[in-house]
């Protein structure tokens, strides 16, 4: 009953957020995701829903396994048929899982059979002491808020059993290391599908109209309008610095009243679907990626606006975190700022210098090629451990 209620206070602030078109039919795949076939194998991935990160951390990591041999399947928690899958895989793999009903069931028949169990996460939900942190979080309904009560599958990692996980980067890592666990840094990437989708974006690129720049700036959920404000003041120094800077909001976003005067010149874009996401970032020139520093859900976030923007060939500016400095080469592939000085400073290089942004951008899309596909997976101490589990699964049987 808990899961329902929070999946229907999901689905509602859904259908509020996006309309009845388009939330509906992110509702309608959410739906659909429960009765997905499922194939027996080495490693099964459990996901508690069908977004963005369920794409990255379940269907992205399982695809790049199965290039390197591993049969993989994907699923979500409130599949029906979940129990039944507990003795067709050796390792299962629960991201964001919520601790209650079919899932609870599985964890502990999971135990009972000594089956391998890791926890995933790519974000800080497991632990409520840093909802405090998380900005979203105070405009949940009451319903969406359960599913964060007691940390999301915080009781699984809490679990001695468990006692391997994986995530994105390597705060969070030291974050999970500090519970006693084994931790595997498992980077974001691109699937095949999606390079698919920007090798053609990148090849269609066309020239950004003379005189105009289109800075643009990504938000896929309603939490980052704190981080977007950390650089409202640069950005109204560069409006007023450089009359052919437009930007490009896409996604939930709301936006400092300073910026009220510059309406005229900022376009704002509603959620992109995925089979679209990378031809609209290509119509950009300067991607814009601004967190919090010094909030730890901010310092959890992966690199993955680098190099979405990147594979396309669009350059970014980001927050000189520790992820973005250990992804970006500053001045090569991307730059990385820190107070508004620098943000300016930057930004207006890549403004003013076609050439400059257009050579940046195409190192960029070396880089995301290079490290951020699943075909060049090459995660050796992960895989290691996944082939001694699954081959020592097989020799008991």
């Amino acid at each position: 009953m808990k899961l329902l209620l929070i999946k229907i206070g999901k689905a509602w602030h859904t259908l509020r957020r996006e309309g009845l078109f388009r939330g509906g039919r992110r509702v309608l795949v959410a739906a659909l995701a429960l009765f997905r076939r499922v194939r027996p194998g080495d490693i099964l991935f459990i996901s508690g829903g069908v977004g963005d990160s369920a794409r990255y951390r379940c269907e992205h990591v399982a695809e790049e396994l199965s290039l390197q041999g591993y049969r993989t399947s994907v699923t979500v928690q409130d599949n029906p048929f979940l129990l039944s899958y507990a003795e067709q895989f050796s390792v299962f793999v629960f991201h964001r899982v919520l601790y209650t009903g079919q899932a609870k069931k599985l964890f502990e028949r999971l135990k009972e059979l000594k089956k391998e169990i890791i926890f995933e996460t790519d974000d800080l939900v497991y632990d409520p002491q840093f909802l405090v942190h998380m900005d979203y979080f105070q405009k949940m309904n009451s319903l969406e808020r359960k599913l964060y009560e007691h940390g999301v599958g915080g009781e699984m990692l809490a679990d001695p059993y468990v006692k391997v996980a994986t995530t994105t980067t390597g705060f969070l890592a030291e974050k999970l290391r500090a519970l006693g666990k084994q931790v595997f840094v498992v980077p974001n990437k691109l699937s095949q599908s999606d390079v698919a989708l920007a090798d053609a974006a990148w090849q269609r690129k066309a020239p950004g109209k003379e005189g105009i720049v289109r800075v643009g700036y990504l938000s896929g959920t309603p939490s980052h309008n704190k981080d977007f404000a950390t650089i409202t003041d640069a950005l109204i120094r560069l409006f007023d610095l450089y009359t052919s800077m437009r930007l490009v909001l896409t996604g939930p976003i709301d936006t400092d009243a300073a910026l009220r005067p510059y309406e005229d010149r900022i376009e704002r874009v509603p959620l992109i679907p995925r089979k679209e996401f990378f031809g609209h970032i290509a119509t950009l020139d300067i991607n814009l990626a601004p967190l919090e520093l010094d909030n730890p859900f901010c310092e959890s976030k992966s690199e993955l606006k680098f190099f979405e923007a990147g594979i396309v060939g669009v350059p970014t500016v980001a927050v000189a975190n520790r992820t973005f400095r250990e992804a970006i080469r500053d001045g090569e592939d991307g730059y990385v700022a820190t107070e508004t000085d620098e943000w300016v400073e930057k930004l207006g290089k890549l403004i003013v210098n076609r050439e400059f942004r257009s050579a940046m951008g195409d190192q960029a899309r070396r880089t995301a090629l290079a490290r951020y596909v699943t075909t060049t997976g090459r995660n050796e101490e992960y895989g290691s451990y996944l082939r001694g589990i699954i081959s020592n699964y097989s020799r008991r049987q």
